[in-house]
């Protein structure tokens, strides 16, 4: 999650709490991207929504070892990339912890449990701590995915032929120092340019996880074309961001009231079969009441029978075979 992010939260908050009426929104243009007229006929509307758009549904009739449900726990590394654009020392203090005690208890926490995960990583935050990827490799059960090169805001780029040089840079970084090219990709903030789907098809990702069309996988359609890209979804209610952050609604709930949210998302999840995608960050759920809430509700999981946890690029493996018979 960026730090931009954190004014739409804001004002989100404000709006809420002093009526519409005494906040107005803030407005960026985007590049290659018009706004859609209030007159606009249905062919204009179906043009605005036609670059990225659910395709088929993916779940598989069962899981593997005839699990009920996919649970995947995913960690965005962000640190100090996130304040890239007002690189100012407490806040980049704040992502620092990410890296010097977030991410170390985060994979004790995993070590404790004996599960997998999948870490996405903006190539500069490895770079500025070198030391990161080594200790998730060396557990052997873990994944890791392209982040951007530095957090980047894919929108505001503008620029195909810079949006591809930097997702190839991201690629061909994280290869050199992981010794696997990574076959996931989550957009910075979760946000695509009009250029993001045809990059990521041209780099031969197995999967994205950027978009929020359902609670289950699905193939990526593009411009009325199904792509053969699978797509993991994620949303913002399981995102640590949004309850812990307190740039992002001025406020910081117990951790008990955010393991109930999880907890009810799950237990969905776990009814309909589908999956359970959660997103964290080590400089946000890294600290020790909020690893404590994590702990508690992967003992709740465990506690179900037939429970799947596994990486991103496990899931998109078994969904791709299973609807390839």
């Amino acid at each position: 999650m960026p730090f931009h992010r954190s004014r739409l939260w804001s004002t989100l908050f404000l709006c809420l709490a002093f009526g519409p009426l005494q906040v107005k929104a803030q407005t960026q243009h985007i590049p290659g991207v018009d706004p859609v007229p209030l007159d606009a006929t249905p062919e204009q509307m179906k043009r605005a929504v036609a670059n990225v758009r659910a395709g088929r549904r993916l779940t598989p009739k069962s899981w593997p070892n005839g699990s009920r449900v996919a649970v995947s726990l995913n960690f965005d590394i962000d640190n100090e990339t996130l304040w890239r654009e007002t690189p100012l020392p407490v806040p980049l203090s704040e992502g620092e912890y990410g890296a010097t005690t977030g991410l170390p208890r985060i994979l004790d926490l995993l070590d404790r449990q004996q599960i997998p995960a999948t870490f996405f990583i903006p190539a500069m935050s490895s770079i500025l701590h070198p030391e990161m990827v080594p200790e998730i490799l060396k557990r052997t059960r873990h994944e890791i995915g392209v982040h951007g090169w530095v957090h980047e805001e894919l929108p505001m780029i503008g620029d195909a032929a810079k949006e591809e040089q930097l997702i190839t840079q991201s690629i061909d970084y994280l290869t050199k120092v992981t010794g696997k090219r990574p076959v996931g990709f989550r957009a910075p903030s979760w946000e695509f340019s009009p250029n993001t789907p045809d990059q990521i098809l041209k780099a031969g990702f197995l999967y994205d996880t950027s978009l929020m069309a359902m609670d289950e996988p699905y193939e990526v359609i593009s411009n009325g074309k199904p792509t053969g890209l699978v797509e993991v979804p994620i949303n913002w209610i399981l995102d640590d961001y949004p309850y812990y952050e307190p740039d992002a609604a001025g406020s910081l709930p117990l951790a008990d009231e955010v393991f109930k949210i999880y907890k009810y998302e799950f237990d969905g999840a776990y009814q309909e079969g589908t999956i359970f995608v959660l997103t964290m960050h080590p400089h946000i759920t890294g600290h020790r009441s909020r690893i404590v809430a994590l702990e508690e509700l992967i003992t709740y999981m465990k506690s179900k029978p037939g429970v799947w946890f596994a990486t991103l690029e496990q899931i998109a493996n078994y969904v791709k075979q299973a609807n390839a018979k």
